[in-house]
């Protein structure tokens, strides 16, 4: 199903194009007209829209610059979709705008749904949009990438199946090597950090710090370095409240407050207030006493031994030591010792690891050796069917004697350790398999099969795409195809059969071709006419779709030079009759 067409491009300035509109239809349009009408241009321009090469020579004469705008009807899921969007590109309800404009200077600019881009984009764009045939512009399935992957869609399941086993192991291979590669390559720092962190543990295990330690040591320190002056003030305090043993006379607060008491207990039936006041008085009279109490037994408790203080500054300061390396409190420390202790563990066990890891590695090279061998033997299988079904079609296109085949070798390497096994030898790999595939053409008997962008001339090339695309219709995504000169050099039953194959096409795909041909012409769904005014210039009136008695009038023209020959025209009806039969 087709997820791409190419409704409209709008040409401005361009080579002999002055301003013209080309609307294509979603199955096979036709651009016809006179030699040096333009309508070669129609493949230049979508050339443009594709990222190709900006000639300035080919913004017109007189003009500043060659503007070409592309609409294209695009499903948002498409990857040309996806990608666009990523640019920060707009779709206007599934409908993809892209321009090309080109200075006289050479400067070129491109825009992507409304935002400029750089010329690249297009180019990636175009590998998931359109496929250009022609004799200066070859794209698609000249790529090896591509012929590579049409070739595998064109194999089905016999490939699709071990491709997929081959997929995960080698993704699976690609993470351990790399985590073999991280703890071979890195054994000096690594050993280096589990140096560090032994010491470390060592030393926290040789202090052996407690949670909170920290905080107890340092009130203890601070209450032992004042002893003295805490033993004084809690003894002065506790006669001030009690009395001094050694000063008979002298007056406390618990005398004054008991003789408080006292004389509001004398009354206190008098009055009710009184009594709540004496019984108050009652009260303080016990807290002072136990206050008291709690001074003796503090100043008698006190602990005033200088040894005692050193060895709490000591211990202090071998929790200093770690806190000012490892944490901000001994908690701190212990959670370092935690953490460091498991990364230790994780350290100390890379030997197994790497055992382990080089143990999977081999199993996986040796699954992939095997499954590399498989898509070999699938490929070369679908490929010698591939290449008899386009012998055939070139046949059918006056190429009898072309044979096409497909190379699908493997490229050996010096170190096996950088390779896989297959079939003895030890190749080179990648991530579809251990096979370099590459479409060749022989074009006549005796000749050396040569890659096809070398082995055919512009025509015969574009012929041997087509036929290309005929056997691989339905298997390769892209949706759109241009062809030019695709039937040059050919005519009569030949240029039928041309006609005939891109009309098949068409049934797929959106199919565009240039042609000078009525029999290639007559099979087309939209048939477009490239005229020149007088001035020699196409402007937006010069490409006509022909319709009825238009259509056959240049069909007419194209057989015989007169639009208004009887015998050309009931040809041209018979071709147009012919056409629509042999579809």
């Amino acid at each position: 199903m087709v997820v791409s067409v190419l409704e409209e491009m709008r040409i401005r300035s361009l080579g002999v194009i002055d301003d013209a509109v080309v609307e294509l239809s979603p199955g096979f349009t036709a651009v016809t007209g006179e030699t040096g009408a333009g309508k070669t241009m129609v493949v230049t321009s979508l050339g443009l829209l594709l990222g190709g090469r900006a000639d300035p020579a080919l913004v017109r004469v007189g003009a500043k610059a060659a503007v070409v705008e592309g609409r294209i009807a695009v499903d948002r899921a498409s990857p040309a979709a996806v990608r666009a969007e990523e640019a920060g590109a707009e779709l206007d309800d599934g409908t993809l705008l892209v321009s090309r404009t080109l200075s006289a200077e050479g400067r070129s600019r491109a825009h992507v749904g409304g935002r400029g881009v750089p010329v690249g984009l297009l180019g990636e764009l175009a590998d998931d949009l359109v496929a250009v045939h022609g004799q200066t512009d070859q794209q698609g399935l000249l790529r090896p990438a591509r012929q590579r992957a049409a070739l595998d869609r064109y194999a089905g399941d016999a490939v699709a199946a071990p491709l997929a086993k081959y997929t995960d192991a080698y993704r699976r291979l690609r993470a351990v090597a790399a985590e073999l590669d991280e703890l071979t390559t890195r054994a000096r720092e690594r050993a280096q950090e589990a140096d560090l962190l032994r010491f470390g543990l060592d030393e926290i295990a040789a202090v052996a710090p407690v949670a909170g330690e920290d905080a107890e040591l340092a009130a203890e320190a601070e209450r032992l370095g004042h002893a003295e002056s805490l033993a004084s003030a809690a003894t002065a305090a506790h006669a001030a409240l009690a009395g001094d043993p050694e000063d008979p006379e002298g007056v406390d607060a618990a005398s004054l407050v008991a003789g408080a008491h006292r004389a509001l207990e004398a009354v206190r039936s008098h009055d009710p207030a009184l009594a709540a006041l004496a019984d108050r008085a009652g009260e303080l009279g016990i807290l002072l006493r136990d206050v008291a109490g709690e001074l003796a037994g503090y100043a008698s408790d006190l602990d005033a031994d200088p040894r005692r203080l050193a060895a709490v500054e000591e211990r202090r300061a071998a929790l200093a030591h770690l806190t000012r390396k490892y944490g901000e409190d001994a908690a701190a420390v212990l959670a370092w010792a935690e953490r460091s202790a498991a990364r230790l563990g994780e350290l100390e066990g890379d030997d197994d690891r790497i055992t382990e890891l080089t143990a999977e590695r081999d199993a996986l090279r040796d699954e992939l050796g095997a499954l590399a061998r498989q898509l070999t033997d699938a490929r070369t299988e679908a490929a010698e069917r591939f290449a008899e079904a386009v012998t055939e079609e070139l046949a059918q296109l006056a190429m009898p004697h072309a044979r096409v085949s497909f190379a699908v070798r493997q490229n050996e390497v010096a170190d096996p350790a950088s390779g896989i096994e297959v079939g003895g030898r030890a190749v080179a790999y990648g991530p579809h398999g251990a096979d370099d595939v590459e479409l060749l053409l022989a074009p006549h008997p005796g000749a050396h099969p040569r890659p096809i962008a070398k082995g055919a001339s512009g025509g015969e090339l574009s012929r041997v795409m087509l036929a290309v695309e005929v056997v691989f219709a339905g298997s390769d995504p892209v949706p759109t195809y241009l062809f030019d000169e695709v039937d040059a050099g050919i005519g009569g039953r030949a240029a039928v059969e041309v006609g005939r194959r891109l009309a098949r096409l068409a049934r797929t795909a959106q199919v565009v071709v240039v042609t000078h041909l009525p029999q290639v012409a007559a099979f087309a769904d939209r048939h477009l006419v490239v005229e020149k005014t007088h001035d020699g210039s196409v402007t937006r009136s010069g490409v006509q779709a022909m319709e009825g008695e238009d259509r056959i009038r240049e069909l007419s023209r194209m057989l015989a030079g007169q639009e208004d020959s009887r015998l050309a025209r009931a040809h041209a009806e018979e071709l147009l009759e012919a056409a629509r039969a042999g579809r």
